[in-house]
């Protein structure tokens, strides 16, 4: 640590410093603990929305093994390469905290089979049924899972300024306004003696003559 000069002046820079770094470390732990709330919220809605997409594919998983037995490998084929709906999406960037993180929308989505139910088996029809009705939370979850990812490394960075300032800034500010507090202390005391003996030796020389 360079050497502190024990002036009013420097006394005065530190000072404002160390206002500085107490109004940051309250705005960026209020930051912080907000990030960890809405991250938090999405952690729960992450959590909910994966186990009801993970159940709804495996239903359709065991749909989809249904149609194999009941259909030829053809038809299962022929059905599935019919043209596709198109859906059409929506990417926004929304600003949490300074966080940017995306929000996807589905402006259309047509949730109707590509192919005719008579001919194929109704567990087939099931499988795509399943499948499409599952695309919105699979969409918000892709949304969510990022969205957290972003925001723990804005709370990782948060968490590491608030850390700085509240161990090494505020602390290292408070001692250095301490130190220089004492020695224009004891600056002060040693001009008040040195006066007080210059005044002893005028009176002592005026008594003298």
């Amino acid at each position: 640590m360079p050497a502190i000069i024990p002036t009013r002046m420097e006394l005065n820079r530190i000072r404002k410093k160390l206002a500085t770094a107490v109004r940051g470390h309250k705005l960026l732990k209020d930051k912080r603990d907000e990030l960890m709330r809405q991250f938090l919220e999405r952690i729960y809605e992450c959590e909910r929305l994966r186990n009801k997409v993970e159940t709804a594919l495996e239903e359709s998983r065991q749909s989809f093994i249904a149609a194999r037995a009941e259909m030829t490998e053809e038809a299962v084929n022929t059905a599935l390469a019919a043209p596709r709906h198109e859906t059409e999406l929506e990417a926004e960037v929304l600003n949490i905290m300074s966080v940017s993180v995306p929000k996807l929308t589905l402006k259309s989505y047509n949730d109707i089979p590509s192919y005719g139910y008579a001919f194929t088996a109704a567990s087939l029809d099931t499988a795509s049924d399943e499948l499409r009705k599952i695309i919105p939370d699979m969409l918000r979850l892709a949304e969510l899972e990022h969205s957290c990812r972003l925001m723990a490394g804005e709370i990782e960075k948060t968490r590491r300024r608030v850390n700085a300032l509240e161990h090494v800034t505020i602390p290292e500010a408070q001692e250095n306004i301490k130190y220089i507090t004492m020695k224009l202390s004891e600056n002060e005391r040693a001009n008040q003696v040195r006066l007080m003996k210059v005044k002893d030796m005028m009176l002592a020389e005026k008594y003298v003559n």
